[in-house]
């Protein structure tokens, strides 16, 4: 009779221990290896560019959130600039019996609180006082004045302020602007 063989003992005898099922089965394992490194490459690369598309698509979707914000933003300032014209009209041709006046002081203080709410938004005046040189970005002239004795092209006089938003122009300053002769006849720029 012969021994029984344990369940071990035939699965060991099952087993292809040659060099040459060996060596095939490690290269089988390294291919497989391989191209599961191959794989993860691809995904790390696929998920960098999904990262970047996205951060980038973030920063247009704000970019262009705030350009939103700011043109409304903008809309309501040119209406409150408006306004402030009103004050300026106001204030400036006031009765010689009111200047001192509470009531006219009142309306004064009023526009000095306005000129601040413009300025914590960001909006600033333009210069334009007499002697300024015309600079056609920030400048709109409206009248040509010749025989002042100033240079051409200078400011001569300020008709409307202009103002800027966070350093970009929002309204050009209207201004009269200083043209060499004596006998040309004052008239708008074309």
């Amino acid at each position: 009779m012969t021994p029984r063989k344990t369940r071990a003992q035939e699965r060991i005898e099952e087993l292809d221990i040659t060099p040459a099922t060996l060596i095939a089965e490690l290269d089988e394992v390294k291919a497989e290896r391989d191209e599961a490194l191959s794989k993860a490459d691809e995904y790390v690369s696929a998920l960098q560019r999904e990262r970047a598309e996205f951060t980038n698509f973030k920063r247009r979707t704000a970019e262009e959130r705030e350009r939103e914000l700011g043109l409304a933003g903008e809309d309501l300032i040119r209406k409150v600039l408006q306004l402030a014209d009103d004050f300026d009209r106001a204030i400036d041709n006031r009765p010689e019996a009111l200047m001192d006046d509470a009531w006219a002081e009142g309306i004064a203080a009023i526009d000095r609180k306005l000129r601040v709410l413009l300025e914590s938004e960001g909006v600033q005046q333009l210069e334009a006082t007499p002697g300024t040189p015309f600079d056609p970005r920030r400048h709109e002239a409206v009248v040509s004045v010749p025989g002042t004795g100033r240079a051409e092209g200078e400011i001569v006089d300020e008709i409307r302020r202009g103002y800027t938003l966070r350093n970009r122009v929002i309204r050009p300053a209207l201004v009269a602007v200083a043209t060499a002769g004596d006998d040309e006849p004052a008239g708008p720029i074309n």
